[in-house]
């Protein structure tokens, strides 16, 4: 079977988005948007739509550059970000907007199609019009969608000549005054504002295209944001140009008037009827995958999810998309089905900058490739709702209750209020489903969340202990702080109430605190740790301060036999109580070659460190001994690698000790003096050997900072350290 062809970024993303922007509405309508709504008006809704194009773009390229991006566009993005019912419910818009938007083209295509040879004017002339460049342009897609996305460079440059033309035309029609604002009898800007929204609707055709490119995590944020700049130039430019040499009642009422004050009127001819002809192609090849992606994720009928060839072209979607295209010609009128296919996006793009947001601010695990601020999201998603009330509050209102119905039918299931006590039942509810949902789920390796329980002590660096766990926890991780009380004369427990510690501190960083009573410290340890949990949340890591002075203890290695045979991640900080943190600037992490399973972790460690504020200008090394004289460039490759996938972003340094073969704590004497906190591997010991390595520690402890021992259970990969050169 033949590879399917990839596209690029140029081919790929901008070509079809710049080309749907500079599309209908430039041509057919911008003219008219500027003698109703004046220059500086004009420039006000054209930054305005553009405020929604660019949030909405900047959102959905920061979660397109977190997950693995298949055919479905946003859809696809969004559906593996927050689920099926929303990512089903947007993409359902998206899709039936899509499918608008292709009639929206055509009618514009029509209009100055028939304008040129002489053709009616009537609505059903567009109709007939609209409807053979239809077909003819299913058909074009049908043959080859690679033909298809070639026609668009000929096309673009088609556009590029006839802005050219229209630059150099003629200022016979010039006003004596500029009109800045709106004059009497002007056209309501909610309604102006509606006709010309469409016109930043089109770098979702790029999106779109995401399961036919070679990087879409590279192609999408670049093409995306560059068409949308691209357009915005373009219309700015093209608005303070009419304004200043077409007066406004032509404006008003004509609207192919750009092609009579052009230089030459051909060119003209030629981008508009490629402008609209390739935003349309646009449609017609991308709104079928965001069909045909949803159907093989059931959630449309499976029919349309069927495809043919070896790029497995969305036949059956297409002809879905070609019925809805026709109902859209069918009302024949391109200002009524502009205000149609606005509300369908709107609803969408507002969706989408929600989405992201909750993205951002909830999942510990999102970490883009392609950063952007969180208030962005939330900039789009009020802007996107702020102009659907002001264009149709009743729409907007609708358009609420079929995207909340599409939710609920996709989730299958509802909230069901069972007190007086509303908010208390939602959070109840919730938590019950969200604990099912997440037992329910197999533990994967790629992610940890973590779990932790903390044995902090009482000391004067107790507040230290629980900093760092709470940093090490990430946003979303649970930390249980407990108390120990040693008590050997009294075995009954405490009240259940009384085991809860409320402590400020705690409240402050967001630590649970328990407290118990034991007759032993550390069969109090082994204990908790056994029990403590429940279905869904069930802890995953013990962490406490680094035991001095238990080298020769049989209770001690007794307990951490226990723990490691529970397959707990075990974390042990030894806390210099001169240096502290330091400046909270430096980190270093440090890798054995037989060291796969800690290493995976420590970064995993280093990606909650540097989301803290105290911690977000740190600089991190990962400093690798090399004992056995491997080539250091593959080594440095190899671990760069293992970083980029883990999306930390740090420094290497590989230590070569093949001829010194120097001990590796003296290693880490030597480099990690003045580091703030340094991460240490545990290796694998036999038990008995327990009091060398704590006696060793203990040693290395006395030269450098604060240092984290990290030990991590089974669940964790063993990252590729295999450093045989060819391998």
């Amino acid at each position: 079977m033949a590879n399917k062809k990839k596209f690029g970024t140029f081919a790929g993303v901008f070509t079809p988005s710049i080309l749907t922007i500079l599309g209908v509405i430039m041509y057919m309508r911008l003219g008219w948007v500027v003698g109703n709504a004046g220059l500086l008006g004009a420039i006000i809704i054209i930054i305005v739509a553009h405020v929604i194009a660019v949030t909405t773009g900047l959102s959905v390229s920061s979660v397109a550059t977190d997950k693995k991006i298949g055919a479905g566009g946003i859809y696809y993005v969004l559906s593996r970000s927050m689920g099926i019912p929303i990512g089903g419910s947007i993409g359902i818009a998206l899709y039936v907007g899509t499918a608008f938007s292709i009639a929206l083209y055509l009618i514009g295509f029509s209009e100055s199609f028939n304008a040129y040879f002489g053709l009616g004017m009537t609505v059903d002339d567009f109709r007939i019009t609209g409807t053979l460049a239809l077909i003819a342009l299913t058909g074009l897609a049908l043959i080859s969608t690679s033909l298809a996305l070639k026609t668009q460079f000929i096309i673009l440059a088609a556009i590029a000549v006839s802005l050219i033309a229209i630059f150099s035309g003629t200022t016979e029609l010039a006003p004596q005054t500029v009109s800045l604002f709106s004059t009497g009898g002007a056209v309501p800007l909610e309604v102006v504002f509606a006709v010309f929204f469409p016109a930043v609707t089109g770098f979702t055709a790029g999106i779109a295209m995401s399961g036919d490119l070679k990087d879409p995590k590279t192609s999408i944020p670049v093409g995306t944001l560059s068409a949308i700049g691209v357009g915005l130039v373009v219309y700015i430019a093209l608005a303070v140009f009419m304004a200043f040499t077409i007066n406004t009642d032509v404006l008003r009422t004509d609207y192919n008037i750009l092609m009579k004050i052009a230089l030459f009127a051909p060119a003209v001819v030629a981008g508009i009827w490629g402008a609209t002809l390739s935003s349309a192609l646009g449609g017609i090849l991308g709104g079928p995958r965001i069909l045909q992606a949803m159907s093989i994720d059931k959630v449309t009928p499976k029919i349309f999810g069927k495809g043919k060839g070896t790029n497995n072209e969305p036949v059956n979607a297409l002809f879905m998309v070609f019925i809805i295209a026709e109902a859209g010609i069918l009302i024949g009128e391109l200002d009524v089905i502009a205000r149609v296919v606005s509300m369908f996006y709107l609803t969408a793009y507002g969706f989408i900058n929600i989405s992201y947001f909750l993205e951002s601010w909830a999942n510990p695990d999102f970490q883009p490739s392609f950063k952007i601020k969180r208030w962005i999201g939330l900039l789009g998603f009020i802007a996107c709702f702020v102009v659907m009330f002001k264009l149709d509050m009743i729409a907007m209102f609708a358009a609420f209750a079929v995207i909340g119905a599409l939710y609920f039918a996709l989730q299958r299931k509802e909230i069901q209020l069972q007190s007086n006590d509303v908010w208390r039942s939602v959070w109840e509810n919730v938590v019950s489903k969200g604990l099912k949902k997440i037992d329910a789920q197999e533990e994967e390796n790629t992610n940890w969340n973590p779990n932790i329980i903390l044995f902090s002590g009482k000391s004067d660096h107790q507040s230290y202990l629980l900093e760092l766990c709470k940093t090490v926890s990430g946003r979303t991780g649970i930390v249980t702080n407990f108390k120990l009380i040693l008590d050997k004369k009294d075995d009954t427990p405490l009240r259940k109430t009384e085991q809860v510690v409320r402590d400020e501190t705690f409240k402050e960083l967001g630590i649970f605190g328990r407290q118990v009573k034991v007759d032993n410290i550390y069969t109090g340890i082994t204990n908790i740790a056994a029990v403590f949990g429940f279905s869904g949340v069930e802890p995953n890591t013990i962490m406490m301060g680094w035991p001095k002075g238990l080298e020769n203890s049989t209770e001690y290695s007794k307990m951490t036999e226990t723990l490691l045979h529970l397959d707990y991640n075990l974390l042990y900080l030894d806390f210099d109580r001169k240096t502290k943190f330091g400046n909270y600037q430096t980190v270093d992490l440090w890798w054995r070659e037989t060291d796969s399973k800690n290493a995976e972790m420590m970064l995993n460690i280093a990606r909650f460190i540097i989301a803290s504020p105290k911690w977000n200008n740190t600089r991190i090394r990962v400093l690798f001994v090399n004992n056995n004289n491997k080539d250091s460039t593959i080594i440095h490759s190899k671990i760069s690698k293992l970083v980029e996938d883990l999306r930390v972003a740090v420094e290497i340094r590989i230590i070569n000790n093949a001829v010194e073969q120097e001990p590796f704590y003296n290693i880490i004497e030597q480099q990690s003096a003045t580091t703030d906190l340094t991460l240490v591997g545990i290796p694998n010991y036999r038990i008995d050997k327990q009091a060398e390595f704590v006696m060793k520690t203990n040693h290395l402890f006395e030269t450098i900072g604060s240092t984290l021992l990290v030990k991590a259970a089974n669940n964790f990969n063993e990252l590729d350290l295999d450093l045989i050169e060819g391998s």
